[in-house]
């Protein structure tokens, strides 16, 4: 078709060709929280929209800043705007269908359980480490029938191969080389972070389709 915006119909039988009707089925029932928009936040997001998640909960109190773009999912013309609302508006061009939740909010100890008890699986994507601790002990401690997705090492130029998922412990998976750290002096690119939010991304497919990590 040429313009206009597919019926939810059309949308259906092209997921249901690309993956069959059961991946379809357990994908658009998925629920899934995202905590921080950033390189592997925003990333994650789209992954997983194109994908056919049925669900998102976008979480950040932050706005786009032009430092954002060598790495993040957003362009020039989103500068300024909050990252909940820049990212849905690209996500429903992806899939009109998709119900997005959006929450303009700093997450905190205090608040992280409540924010995300309504989601069945949590993508950790934050950029600092102390942040990404409290977010890991307030979930497993608040929500701990929750899945948790956590990133860690993702930054500089080392080889993408080094970038892995593992099991923690029963319901947190872990991405990354666990290693390389922006407080290294070591950047963040474009590349490896979303080779990183990939990782994320296909743990929370697997997780839907009921396959857990060894």
């Amino acid at each position: 078709m040429n313009g206009g915006i597919p019926s939810r119909e059309e949308f259906a039988r092209i997921m249901d060709s690309r993956f069959s009707s059961e991946v379809y089925e357990k994908m658009k029932a998925g629920r899934v929280g995202i905590a921080g928009l950033g390189g592997l936040g925003s990333h994650i997001a789209v992954m997983l929209a194109r994908s056919g998640i049925g669900y998102l909960h976008l979480v950040d109190f932050d706005t786009v800043d032009l430092s954002n773009l060598n790495r993040q999912e957003y362009r020039v013309a989103h500068l300024g705007r909050p990252k909940t609302e820049a990212l849905k508006e690209q996500l429903l061009e992806i899939n009109p269908y998709l119900e997005i939740t959006c929450d303009c909010v700093k997450i905190t100890e205090e608040n992280a359980a409540a924010i995300f008890r309504g989601d069945d699986i949590i993508c950790e994507a934050f950029d600092q480490p102390e942040n990404k601790a409290m977010l890991v002990e307030a979930v497993l401690s608040g929500c701990p029938d929750k899945k948790l997705v956590t990133g860690s090492g993702m930054a500089g130029f080392e080889s993408g191969n080094t970038i892995k998922t593992r099991k923690v412990m029963k319901n947190w998976y872990m991405c990354g080389d666990e290693k390389t750290d922006i407080a290294d002096g070591t950047g963040l690119m474009a590349a490896r972070v979303s080779i990183c939010a990939g990782h994320e991304a296909n743990m929370v497919i697997r997780l839907l389709q009921g396959i857990e990590e060894p």
